[in-house]
């Protein structure tokens, strides 16, 4: 029998009790009352790994939220695996949508129903699984290393300081990571470019108080009817952003890998029909899939102010609020589309109001070469679990603490995800199927057969 799946179908059962129970810490990093959850939901990490079969593995202090590190040195000549996960998750709003308690997670049609179920508790679970499979097997045919942090969501700032202070010991040939997705459960694919971000939160301040509406309406500005001016005034009617030098740095993609790109399976008509929409928006010129894996964006994540409580009330608001990103592709610095933005959008206020724009986070995009030995390595073990190659993808989203890696400890890392679209990653009811938690454990192993044999060579 095979020792993969014989293993896998020995233990499923224990597999989702263990992963139940880090799931059910409520993590969530951008929230300061739960900073005693996530040193909880680390030490479940450490407890896991060195569980799994780890020589060691510590909870680690940062500015932030602890890192844990964990490692299994069998022989120095050999290839390093450094595996790269995050615990924390996002918030849970709004409660009201959700069909089960989100820190409670519910198994129904198959998926596990529950904040983190895919990003990133599950499919980061997957791989210690993954892992003890093998040290359990006496499989394991690389050094294996672990770095799960607790801020990605919040933008990773604490880890690039602690990476900086930690090169030698994070010494590895690649980094592998299980944070992206899977074009459907029949077609896998492997993530080779991520896009950048800047983020960003904007005040808009009117009078020095809420006024009547009724006594001042039509004689003073409303702060939140100028915040949504601007904001519409970002991109012009071919959804181009309108910021001056926005685009001077985008590396231009070309009609070779554009073609390429667009060969990958897509259907409008069902993708418009799974977020009920009647038509899709975007940049001119581009389908669908380039404008969500290598054009920028300019997005409001959240806008507020004034009343917003049950009933009526004829408020003329004193503020208003918005928190705005932008995804960023390859070349251009999310440090300077920072800049950019802040000085852009502070010089085109209006003098009835003031704007302040304060930075949150930001991080660089990221591009996987398919002639990496990693690449190489993950084609095969897809190719031997699912029966057919995956296909290369530039994701819209942004991790960006990959980009980080590279420019820090000079480390490569290969996505392999096994999410799906449908998965609602950082919305309410988000859920990961069994089929691609289990097949994820299934392929790992694999991965590092083939990594250490490419190696030898």
């Amino acid at each position: 029998m095979n020792i993969i799946k014989d293993y896998i179908e020995q233990n499923k059962e224990r597999f989702l009790d263990e992963l139940f129970g880090l799931i059910r810490i409520p993590s969530i990093s951008s929230i300061q009352e739960h900073k005693a959850d996530m040193v909880r939901c680390a030490e479940y990490w450490r407890d896991m790994i060195l569980q799994a079969g780890a020589d060691k593995a510590e909870v680690m202090p940062t500015d932030g939220n602890p890192v844990v590190y964990g490692e299994k040195i069998i022989d120095t000549s050999l290839p390093t695996v450094m595996v790269y996960a995050h615990y924390d998750v996002m918030p849970v709003d709004p409660i009201d949508l959700w069909k089960s308690p989100p820190f409670e997670p519910e198994i129904r049609d198959g998926k596990i129903y529950a904040r983190g179920a895919d990003d990133d508790k599950g499919q980061g679970f997957m791989h210690a699984k993954a892992f003890e499979l093998m040290v359990k097997t006496n499989t394991l045919p690389c050094n294996v290393k672990f770095m799960i942090e607790g801020e990605e969501e919040i933008g990773s700032p604490s880890l690039g300081k602690w990476c900086s202070k930690n090169k030698e010991m994070l010494k590895a040939d690649i980094i592998l990571v299980s944070d992206t997705g899977m074009i459907a459960p029949d077609i896998p694919s492997i993530t080779i470019g991520l896009r950048g971000l800047s983020y960003w939160q904007v005040e808009v301040t009117g009078p020095n108080r809420d006024l009547h509406s009724g006594l001042f309406g039509g004689a003073v500005a409303n702060p939140i009817n100028v915040l949504c001016k601007m904001i519409a005034d970002m991109q012009d009617a071919d959804g181009k952003i309108t910021i001056p030098g926005f685009y001077a740095d985008v590396l231009e993609v070309t009609e070779e890998e554009r073609k390429k790109l667009n060969m990958a399976p897509f259907n409008e008509e069902e993708y418009k029909k799974a977020i009920a929409v009647k038509a899709l928006k975007g940049e001119k010129g581009y389908t669908t899939i380039e404008r969500t894996g290598i054009r920028p964006t300019f997005d409001v994540c959240g806008i507020w102010g004034g009343y917003t409580g049950e009933g009526a009330k004829t408020v003329l608001p004193s503020k208003a609020y918005a928190k705005i990103s932008c995804r960023l592709v390859p070349n251009q610095h999310h440090e300077k589309i920072s800049k950019l933005f802040k000085e852009y959008f502070e010089s085109i206020a209006p003098e009835y109001v003031t704007v302040e724009v304060t930075p949150l986070h930001g991080g660089q995009a990221y591009v996987c070469p398919i002639e990496l030995p990693a690449y190489k390595a993950a084609e095969k073990a897809y190719l031997e679990v699912f029966g057919k190659l995956p296909i290369p993808v530039r994701s819209g989203g942004s991790i960006p603490i990959i980009s980080t890696f590279e420019e820090i400890l000079g480390i490569k890392s290969i996505l392999m995800g096994f999410g799906l679209e449908s998965d609602a990653i950082h919305s309410p009811n988000e859920n990961y199927p069994l089929y691609n938690f289990y097949k994820g454990i299934e392929t790992i192993p694999l991965f590092y057969k083939y990594f250490a044999e490419i190696m030898k060579k």
